[in-house]
């Protein structure tokens, strides 16, 4: 089934079904305007005419801002409600919203700062330690290595003395030999002295050599590890310390956040003025959790209505619609700015309606308040010159939609097709001609309507994709 014969099938549900529960009640404000000055007709009857035809969708909604400031509960773990502003109460930048309780975080102030002084004695200990082995290192290289190396030094020339006396004794020994003075015996004595002399040298020149090449690397070798050992703690230390200092400034921040300020000037208002409906009023010694939202300061100059649309008319809306707003006894011109794309949760709660939250668009005006009751008129289409029936004068039946015309010999049926409707007035397309005068509620009057609703009635029940809702188009 095409999208049209679905539109042209819910027309014809919602023709039947308004002549049926509403045919009465339109009769009583339609008839005493239209009734025929024949007496001798028998049933009520409605000259069709031209005329002009709006179609309007009619919601309730709430005036909020689209600009709303929230004071949010930014405290850890949430916290308890001391003291709250009124609202409605004008505040300035810097003046107090709310009090929170901060006992609690006093206490873990307290206790953080232990923690952070004692991150702070290991800090310095640390860099003592650091600041000690480097000046061992120093202390190695120009004090401790440079005796030591001195001393061998000294050892050395020493040696070298002791070895070039040996000598000198066994060049004298060798000539007094010579002469027979001094026996050979004396002679290998001597000698003896010059190789222990020689051997004393070659071990301080070793002792040398091994402290250049091995003790002074092994020595800075362990120096170093110690100073890199150091180095390591301390970095550990001090990345404990920005860690403890950091908690304790977030300890104070939370104690700051204990005492909400305005940052704005305006109304302070409760959420349950604005778009969460739900949202309990907060109260002193109530309990509110991180993030929650406790006061708005609303922008007063970007003010809007939120209603919901029937997803029967959904489809028919437009950004940029104008839409009447009725605030009590103010009526200001709004326009339609947003429509939702998903539509509302429904349920029994909502009477399992589907609706689609729109956006009425407010012009700026002095008085304007969150939470004032608004009833929105939006005009889905103005029809000008057009020709009308009452909805209560058309029936439908198996063969379409039907009117009876009074004609001198009596109610005639009809075949008609409509239009457009406003759940009032129809407009005729074909099957009327100006100044017929059509039934109203032919089906307390004339039998043969009856059958045409009986008829249809039938055919729903055994169609089970018939839909009972006549605020419904039919699905295809």
């Amino acid at each position: 089934m095409s999208a049209s014969n679905s539109a042209s099938r819910w027309v014809k549900r919602l023709l039947l079904f308004s002549a049926l529960a509403g045919g009465t009640a339109a009769l009583g404000a339609i008839a005493p305007r239209f009734m025929t000055g024949n007496q001798k007709v028998k049933h009520l009857t409605h000259k069709v005419s031209r005329g002009d035809l709006s179609v309007v969708v009619t919601e309730n909604g709430a005036v909020e801002s689209s600009n709303n400031k929230e004071i949010k509960c930014m405290v850890k773990g949430g916290s308890t409600v001391l003291w709250v502003i009124e609202t409605g109460t004008l505040v300035k930048p810097g003046e107090e919203l709310v009090k929170l309780d901060q006992s609690q975080i006093e206490d873990k102030i307290l206790q953080q700062k232990i923690v952070y002084e004692n991150a702070v004695a290991n800090t310095i200990t640390a860099e003592s330690d650091v600041a000690v082995a480097q000046t061992s290192i120093t202390e190695y290289i120009e004090g401790t290595y440079q005796a030591e190396k001195s001393k061998i030094e000294k050892e050395i020339f020493e040696a070298e003395q002791a070895l070039r006396k040996a000598e000198l004794a066994v060049q004298s020994a060798l000539r007094l030999t010579a002469k027979g003075v001094v026996k050979n015996l004396q002679l290998e004595g001597e000698q003896f002295a010059v190789d222990s002399a020689r051997k004393d040298l070659e071990l301080k020149k070793t002792k040398l050599e091994s402290l250049e090449k091995y003790n002074k690397v092994k020595s800075l070798q362990e120096l170093q590890s110690k100073l890199r050992a150091s180095e390591a703690k301390l970095a550990s230390y001090q990345a404990s310390l920005s860690l403890e200092k950091a908690r304790l400034e977030r300890e104070k921040k939370q104690l700051e956040n204990c005492v909400i300020r305005a940052e704005t000037e305006g109304m302070v208002i409760f959420p349950s003025m604005a778009a969460w409906k739900d949202t309990p009023d907060i109260t002193e010694g109530a309990v509110v959790r991180e993030q929650q939202t406790l006061l708005m300061i609303p922008d007063f100059t970007q003010m809007q209505v939120k209603v919901g649309i029937h997803e029967s008319k959904v489809d028919r809306l437009k950004v940029g619609m104008k839409a009447k707003v009725q605030l009590q006894e103010l009526i200001l011109e709004g326009e339609v700015s947003e429509i939702a794309e998903v539509t509302r949760p429904a349920g029994w709660w909502t009477g399992n309606l589907v609706k689609y939250d729109t956006i009425i668009k407010l012009p700026q005006h002095p008085g304007l308040k969150p939470g004032m009751s608004a009833v929105v008129d939006i005009v889905l289409a103005d029809h000008k010159d057009v020709l009308t029936v009452p909805v209560a004068a058309i029936i439908e039946g198996s063969g379409g939609l039907f009117c009876w015309v009074q004609t001198p010999e009596g109610a005639r049926k009809r075949v008609v097709r409509v239009g457009d409707t406003n759940d009032q007035y129809s407009i005729i397309l074909d099957g009327l001609s100006e100044s017929d005068e059509v039934v109203l509620n032919p089906l307390a009057y004339i039998d043969e309507a009856q059958e045409l609703a009986m008829e249809v009635q039938q055919n729903d029940s055994k169609d089970p994709s018939s839909n009972s809702d006549p605020s419904k188009p039919k699905s295809p």
